[in-house]
């Protein structure tokens, strides 16, 4: 399947390169302004895929609630534009949300049916998204996923790994539980699903539940790290943008391409890692 992929820099991007070799043309900015509508057309019209898959975000969680025009540029309008020419050539759209247009209100793992309620600009931005690629183009696959790590991207984990490396003890939040996934099994779901033809919503997620010090506690231990982690409470860390406090994904769906555990993805991480 030809694939044109926007957002290719990025940890799902490049996850995605190399889980379809040959198959993406893999463009990112200043090449493809997804944004602007006439260069999506231009950009179809010229690679002519047989899917497209939109992994470029505006991430910066807390950066969002100062520069909320650009979140919304690139997390709602981008994917409108995306919506809207891939639906005139009939073309399936893959696009990714987040765990964050929650509010992390329910104790409960979230499916796909749960009512979002985004605390933070990123996450309305990101829920407005979804809303346009819904109603522009019926051929659509939006996938929410949560706490995304690659072995060569930067991430929580690879921060974590860096102060081990000068710190004894690291202070970690404990009281916000997420899904955290490997980028690298998100990508391996993503064939599966394109070929399915099962549009609509999805929840994909390594399986299980962690919050950040377990996660750093399990990574640790599989990197034989001896620094030592303490967990604190969020509100002894604050931030800009207001999190979620649980933010556990599930899905009711059934499908073939179910995620491994969270551990999983940890250890398929320590086994990639390469040091920057």
């Amino acid at each position: 399947m030809k694939i044109l992929l926007s957002g290719a820099d990025g940890q799902l991007g490049l996850a995605i390169q190399e889980r379809f070799p040959g198959e993406v043309i893999a463009l990112s900015r200043p090449a493809w302004d997804i944004a602007s509508l006439e260069a999506t057309r231009r950009a179809l019209d010229r690679h002519r895929p047989e899917a497209v898959i939109n992994a470029a975000a505006f991430t910066a969680v807390d950066a969002a609630e100062s520069q909320p025009e650009e979140a919304y540029r690139v997390n709602a309008l981008a994917p409108a534009r995306l919506a809207a020419a891939t639906a005139e050539r009939g073309l399936p759209l893959l696009h990714f949300s987040t765990d964050y247009v929650f509010d992390g209100a329910s104790r409960a793992p979230c499916h796909e049916f749960h009512r979002p309620a985004p605390l933070s600009v990123y996450g309305a931005s990101k829920l407005a998204g979804e809303e346009a690629v819904r109603g522009l183009n019926p051929r659509h696959y939006i996938v929410r996923t949560a706490w995304l790590h690659h072995p060569r991207r930067p991430n929580f984990l690879r921060t974590m790994v860096q102060l081990a490396q000068r710190k004894e003890e690291v202070r970690v939040i404990a009281d916000r539980v997420g899904s955290p996934t490997s980028a690298l099994h998100l990508a391996d779901a993503l064939a599966p699903l394109l070929e399915s033809g099962d549009f609509g919503l999805h929840h994909l997620v390594n399986g299980g539940q962690a919050s950040w010090c377990d996660l750093t506690v399990y990574l640790y231990q599989k990197m034989n790290l001896p620094t030592r982690t303490i967990p604190i409470p969020a509100a002894e860390y604050p931030q800009p943008a207001p999190r979620p406090a649980h933010s556990v994904l599930t899905t009711l769906r059934d499908p073939p391409w179910r995620l491994p555990s969270w551990q999983e993805g940890v250890d398929l991480f320590v086994a990639r890692f390469q040091a920057p």
